[in-house]
């Protein structure tokens, strides 16, 4: 890990050595509050947004900042404040905010062109190329990249077209827990009924089964001695004639469950699912919107399992820093579209392509996927500490920095607890951290840092979140 620990970063554009540590790219004094929050200049701009914007706005009813910058996993408020961000922008920014290196890259590229639609030029060409030589085994050397619009779920809704064009079929089957985005087939797609319930009837022949979340097993079994019941239930409803269910033309599912609360699966689960899907000519796509791109420890949540799916869909850290940009990652066999199948205005923005191929070179040189790796057991180490003392911390889950911790109202009930989450949030960023929950009953703490979070930060955050967890249970 040496190399790691020293950080050295290769400039794509002059090729010589530029020293840059992992700990100069945040602001030194994180965390440090000088007004409580929030202070008066951030509740002028929340007003004003309440004002003038929609009520569809989200985050700030939750963590009321108005935000002025941002370094590395750090953030500043327009009051002053600096806080540790173990947000990311929900894994958005897993090279940090305003990396420098990729700013340059940025700051270059815009002098010569920014949206282009789908014309060649170096940085799309690069960054294709770079997928393709990046992509899991199976996939690498043997894949066709799309880029899409900039969001997530157009990767999602190609991914799907892509599979239904293949296949000449229109089932899909998701994911209890999943979370696919807010668009047509994305929004079918996704489990939670809130967003869904006054939208239907969505997408046709969507058909949702359990995922393998242990610590709530829909067959109320334990693993190991469960024997996947989870996936010889896809495998029954795929082979039985009278299940109601036509042969789909894909599985779509995330290597690990994000917005359903940071749900890793057992060894051997998506390894299984591959199974399934080849026994019944089913095609296999991953969601590594959330997961992908360094988060867990390797470049794709997937290879973990030595898993290759037919389709991958990308977005969040493609941009580099926050740029929007989404894309799939397919077989070349599927490669089977005809010119203007899936098409969008922004599939050229060439900034963003500039940024994503500048921030993946900086993940390799500096080897951010195993420091991500290294923090996450920086990070575990305390928690599962602290769920050992704690009569509210139900389960610890955790793959690099991808992290849930689930409250209950007691272990042995299991019963979620939402309010006690909602209390540690808000006494997290009265302290200076910036943390988000997650989970089927928003009953889980969630953990997304930048991955070039240094040690320091992380011991910091850690020791804010306690101190608020054990306060929030003294309140108790």
């Amino acid at each position: 890990m040496e190399r790691a620990r020293s950080n050295w970063v290769l400039s794509q554009n002059t090729k010589k050595a530029m020293p840059m540590k992992f700990q100069d790219l945040h602001f030194t004094k994180a965390p440090e509050i000088v007004v409580e929050p929030p202070g008066p200049k951030s509740q002028q701009l929340l007003a004003k947004q309440k004002e003038v914007e929609s009520k569809a706005v989200l985050y700030p009813l939750a963590i009321p900042v108005a935000l002025e910058a941002a370094k590395g996993a750090t953030l500043k408020d327009v009051d002053g404040n600096i806080y540790i961000d173990f947000f990311g922008g929900i894994s958005v920014l897993n090279v940090g905010h305003s990396n420098p290196i990729v700013l340059k890259a940025v700051r270059e590229q815009e002098e010569k062109l920014i949206h282009a639609l789908d014309f060649p030029n170096f940085p799309r060409i690069k960054l294709a190329e770079k997928l393709v030589e990046i992509s899991p085994e199976g996939l690498k050397g043997n894949s066709k990249v799309l880029f899409g619009s900039p969001i997530g779920a157009d990767a999602v809704e190609a991914a799907v077209k892509l599979a239904k064009y293949n296949t000449k079929r229109t089932s899909i089957i998701a994911f209890e827990g999943s979370y696919s985005g807010q668009t047509g087939v994305s929004l079918s797609l996704s489990s939670t009924k809130k967003f869904k319930e006054n939208y239907v009837p969505l997408a046709p022949e969507i058909h949702f089964v359990p995922y393998a979340y242990c610590y709530r097993c829909a067959f109320g079994l334990t693993h190991p001695n469960c024997s996947l019941q989870c996936i010889k239930y896809v495998k029954r409803i795929l082979e039985d004639p009278y299940s109601g269910i036509v042969k789909p033309a894909a599985i779509i599912a995330e290597p690990i469950q994000g917005e359903g609360g940071i749900i890793i699966p057992p060894e051997g689960w998506l390894s299984e699912l591959r199974s399934v899907c080849e026994e019944n000519e089913v095609l296999l796509i991953v969601d590594e919107i959330q997961a992908g791109l360094g988060r867990t420890g390797k470049m794709f949540a997937c290879e973990h399992w030595q898993t290759t799916p037919d389709i991958m869909a990308l977005a969040k850290a493609i941009g580099g820093i926050g740029l929007p940009l989404a894309a799939c990652i397919y077989n070349k066999k599927l490669d089977t579209w005809e010119p203007g199948a899936h098409v969008g205005t922004f599939r050229g923005h060439v900034l963003a392509m500039a940024a994503g191929l500048t921030a993946i070179n900086y993940m390799e040189e500096n080897r951010v996927p195993e420091h991500a790796e290294e923090m996450g057991r920086r990070v575990l180490k305390p928690l599962e500490d602290l769920t050992e003392e704690s009569k509210y911390i139900g389960e610890v889950r955790g793959k690099g920095l991808m992290i849930g911790i689930e409250f209950v109202k007691t272990k042995e009930s299991k019963e979620p607890w939402k309010e006690i989450v909602d209390k540690i949030q808000m006494k997290c960023f009265k302290r200076g951290l910036i943390i988000w929950k997650a989970g089927h009953y928003a009953n889980v703490a969630r953990f997304l840092p930048p991955l070039i979070i240094t040690e320091e930060l992380i011991d910091k955050g850690i020791a804010i979140f306690t101190d608020a967890v054990k306060e929030a249970e003294r309140g108790v």
